[in-house]
């Protein structure tokens, strides 16, 4: 039987949300923002007041509002729940794979897109955000689609306008879901790609102006309405606030340089392993598939590198690497399943060494209330999450042994 992709689409949304939905509501919010946003969300249908966020009734100024309009629209449908707070990114998740697969298929052939989805979903944390309530699983979701078509507009030597646009409308979205942070890190990564690539194209100076104006006209729509309603200061305070995220470390969320490329390397096993594999083995590419791994290291160093500057640091600060980090990994995978790249001993045991690692640390996760009181003391500033480890939970016999599985 042969699979056309629409099939094969339905097939990766259905797996997807199977896997996804009956356990969204299993668990409490657990995470400062899961519980901001939902709390906001639920705070605009007990006032009916839409246009701008409020936490405990007062304006709050960290986020635009276009993520918590979809939470608001999940708890009218299914009641102010943990699982209505989840819903969007469930559907997100199920969005995101189906795109991967039509992106590889049509780069690449639908073997490769299937491989993208299953490296993707198979890594820790990139299937966990999904399960979350957090902002970022969109705002990434938008900002590598509005890439994905920049890229496409830049396979020819004269810019597509066509792309372009869609880019920019996509674009907007994701600062109406977090912000100008997406301007930001796309212009980076355009600025850095038409440095490389100067000579390639044929430059017509309405292209990026025409972009410009469209993302800051549809993107910042939400902060003039704000204006106009005569809360000038609720945008005064989210440039602020943002400024500062990028200038000092916020609510303790001080970190060292390398905390990024940790978390990347340990949170995206085993994705992570294979994209260092890539590093130390370049095969040559089609010209299409060259010029789109191009763009993706751009985006993963962009970011990477962003990331590790900016001083507030967070683990989802980085996820948006796990765009790249995912193309990259597959694009191995496949070519030692093609036969281009041979498996060494070097890699089989940096693989064995780093799961017999991870497999260690979820052993000694299975024994936490041992390690409970060091972990308490490493916590007593962050009231949340002292909270949260200082609960009791039954223990369960085989715990300490799931990470030998």
């Amino acid at each position: 039987m042969s699979w056309n992709r629409t099939s094969i689409s339905i097939l990766i949304a259905v797996i997807t949300l199977g896997l996804i939905l009956p356990f969204i509501g299993m668990s409490h919010l657990f995470d400062w923002d899961e519980v901001n946003f939902a709390e906001a969300a639920r705070e605009m249908l007990v006032t009916g007041e839409f246009t701008y966020v409020q936490i405990n009734f007062k304006p709050f100024w960290e986020k635009p509002p276009l993520f918590i309009w979809m939470q608001a629209l999940s708890m009218s449908a299914f009641g102010i729940t943990e699982f209505a707070a989840r819903f969007p990114n469930a559907i997100c998740g199920a969005l995101t794979l189906v795109i991967l697969f039509n992106i590889g298929s049509n780069l690449v052939s639908k073997k490769f897109g299937i491989l993208w989805v299953l490296v993707f979903a198979g890594s820790m944390l990139p299937q966990f955000y999904f399960r979350t309530g957090i902002i970022d699983p969109w705002f990434n979701l938008f900002i590598f689609t509005g890439i994905h078509l920049i890229i496409k507009s830049t396979r020819n030597q004269a810019l597509s306008r066509r792309e372009l646009i869609l880019s920019a409308v996509v674009i907007s979205l994701a600062v109406m879901t977090k912000g100008p942070t997406a301007i930001g890190l796309v212009g980076i990564c355009c600025a850095a790609y038409f440095l490389i690539n100067f000579r390639k194209h044929n430059w017509r100076l309405g292209d990026p102006f025409l972009y410009t104006s469209l993302v800051l006209i549809l993107g910042f729509s939400w902060f003039l309405l704000e204006i106009l309603r005569g809360h000038a200061y609720v945008v005064y305070e989210f440039i602020d606030y943002h400024v500062r995220l990028f200038s000092k470390s916020e609510a303790g969320h001080g970190q060292p340089f390398f905390y990024h490329p940790l978390v990347l390397l340990v949170g995206c096993f085993p994705m992570s392993l294979f994209l260092i594999f890539r590093w130390f083995n370049k095969i040559d590419e089609k010209e299409e598939v060259a010029h789109y791994a191009k763009w993706m290291a751009i985006l993963f160093w962009v970011v990477l590198v962003v990331f590790s500057i900016v001083k507030t640091k967070i683990v989802h600060y980085s996820s948006l690497t796990y765009f790249p980090m995912s193309f990259m990994a597959a694009l191995t995978i496949h070519h030692l399943i093609e036969g281009k790249w041979k498996f060494r001993p070097v890699h089989q045991i940096a693989l064995m060494m780093f799961i017999a690692l991870l497999g260690s640390a979820f052993t000694l996760a299975g024994m936490l209330d041992t390690l409970k009181e060091p972990l308490l003391n490493l916590l007593k500033n962050d009231a949340l999450a002292y909270g949260n480890f200082s609960q009791h939970v039954p223990d369960l016999w085989f715990e300490p042994f799931i990470g030998f599985s």
